[in-house]
Parts: structure tokens; sequence; C-alpha cells
């Protein structure tokens, strides 16, 4: 039980850092939620044009913690675990095509740097993963003994 409690804490905060992470700085201050997310799919790739909420990068990190929510309550690995996947893979996605559309990629102080919510979709992601290997899930049901046979 502890084991279920521990992991459900820690895919619920992770669930939280998902979410809350595309309100933060990304990429040269620009924040999470003006890309859209046909962007990572387009030939086109970023571009410059902002971004409604609900067509951010924000929809698939709110798909992800109600997945973990899902999780929780159903005391799922596997759904935990899918959440978890959902998190990275956006963030991958993102990661890669910014990497494509500027060219390069840098990490620290500078103006043209990858910022904190970019750091924070990532722990969160392999928070909600954790999670999931930490939780033990349900309890399965031993096997019904067969009934005896009778010779014919």
């Amino acid at each position: 039980m502890f084991r279920n409690v521990l992991g459900s804490l820690m895919g619920l905060a992770g669930a939280a850092a998902a979410v809350w992470s595309p309100f933060r700085a990304w990429y040269d201050g620009r924040l999470g939620r003006d890309y859209r997310v046909q962007e990572l799919f387009t030939s086109a790739g970023i571009t410059d044009h902002g971004s409604t909420l609900a067509a951010s990068i924000l929809l698939p990190y709110l798909f992800a913690a109600v997945l973990t929510l899902c999780a929780v309550l159903l005391r799922s690995r596997l759904l935990m675990a899918l959440a978890g996947i959902v998190v990275l893979g956006f963030t991958v996605l993102w990661t890669v095509r910014q990497g494509q559309a500027a060219g390069s990629l840098t990490i620290g102080s500078t103006p043209q740097a990858l910022g904190d919510g970019l750091a924070n979709a990532y722990g969160a992601g392999a928070l909600i993963l954790l999670g999931a290997l930490v939780m033990r899930g349900r309890p399965t049901r031993p096997a019904r003994p067969l009934p005896p046979t009778t010779p014919v």
C-alpha cells in the first residue's frame, strides 16, 4: 500500500509539473503555451506565430494529467507509464522541431537558450514514469482451483 501511495503522489506531482510547464519560458523567453501542437507535425515546423491556449502544447499535457489521475484512481501502472510517455514524447518532439527551426539549441543563461519550462516538462515526464515504476498496482486475484475431474 505504501508503494501505491508513494507512486501515486509522484505521478500526481509530475502531472502538475507537466501542466504548469507550458506557462514557463521554453526557448528564447517564449512561453510553451505559445507553440501550437500542429507545428510539431507539419513540414513547416515551429514558427513565430502564437497560439491559443486550447490549441497549444498544453493540450497533450492536460491529456497526460487526466491519464495520470485515472491511473491513480484505478491503480494502473500501465496508464501512468503511458502518461509519462506522452509527456516525454511531446517534449522530445518539440525539442527536435525547435532544433531544426533554430539550427542549434543552447542551454544556459544566454538570451536564446532553453528555458526552465522545458526542464519542467522533462522532469515531469520522468517523475510520472518513476511513479509508475514505484507503484505496485492492483493486487492480483489468486487463480481458482479447477474442480476435480472424475474418470469416465
